[in-house]
């Protein structure tokens, strides 16, 4: 199994790159499954019904959300009707969506899980043990299980990926928005990477325009902050290799497109 993951998808440029880029990376990677981080898609904050839509007639099977899954007040309405979309698990109970979902490829499952960390993060359930939880679960129909660990913390994300290690196939770290270094098979087979980064804007500062947040810095005063839709824009994702029985990561592989690392088919 070949899954590609592409990180935080961030407003309009982020959707753009999306659109110029999947179906090539999807060709040159042969995956089998595509998932995205869809959290800040609409805006920079939130997704709609329509993007929602979007990602999939443009060939992702399934959406990964985050801190910002509330922040279009229209997502209320759809939710609970959007099966190839997961919000994270650690949701206070009786939140709408899932943070649970299957997708299917050939004969073959895959579980994709999506937590949200508590450390600088607003309070949720303990992500851990809704891992363990769900898991437990996800076992009962497929080895290959996928965790997207929505997280502010360098040290919660490296906490779950050694937690989780040979139980889940891969725990890859979303939020941040600047790709680490860091890809690795853990010693009991789980792929990991603390940051996969974002995709969209590469000339603001997380996706933001930069001037504004300068100013917050230098002036400590209420900014408003916008996607940066002036300059030039980027795509970070990666790959992993999954066995297909065992469920064990073979491979992780980070992807970086930007005009210092421009994308050959």
């Amino acid at each position: 199994m070949r899954i590609l993951f592409i990180g935080d998808i961030v407003g309009s440029p982020g959707r753009d790159m999306l659109q110029q880029y999947l179906a090539k990376l999807k060709q040159k990677y042969q995956a089998h499954i595509t998932i995205v981080n869809g959290e800040n898609a609409a805006s920079g904050k939130g997704i709609t019904e329509k993007i929602y839509k979007q990602f999939l007639e443009l060939g992702a099977q399934a959406i990964t959300m985050g801190n910002h899954t509330w922040d279009k007040k229209e997502i209320f309405e759809f939710i609970d009707d959007a099966k190839n979309m997961v919000r994270p698990a650690n949701f206070p109970e009786d939140t709408p969506g899932k943070g649970l979902m299957f997708v299917k490829s050939n004969k073959h499952e895959v579980a994709i899980i999506n937590l949200q960390g508590r450390t600088f993060m607003p309070p949720n359930d303990d992500p851990f043990r809704k891992a363990d939880q769900l898991i437990q679960e996800a076992k009962k129909r497929t080895n290959i299980i996928f965790v997207d660990f929505h997280a502010e913390a360098t040290s919660e994300k490296q906490a779950l990926g050694w937690y989780l290690d040979g139980r889940v196939s891969a725990v890859v770290g979303t939020h941040t928005h600047t790709q680490t270094a860091d890809e690795r098979i853990l010693p009991k087979g789980t792929a990991y990477i603390t940051e996969v980064g974002m995709t969209g804007p590469y000339d603001g500062i997380l996706g933001t325009d930069r001037d504004a947040v300068i100013k917050k810095f230098l002036t400590n005063l209420p900014v408003r902050f916008e996607v940066d839709k002036t300059g030039r824009t980027q795509l970070n994702g990666l790959i992993v290799d999954i066995d297909n029985e065992t469920g064990a990561a073979k491979n992780i592989e980070r992807i970086l497109i930007n005009d210092d690392h421009p994308f050959f088919g």
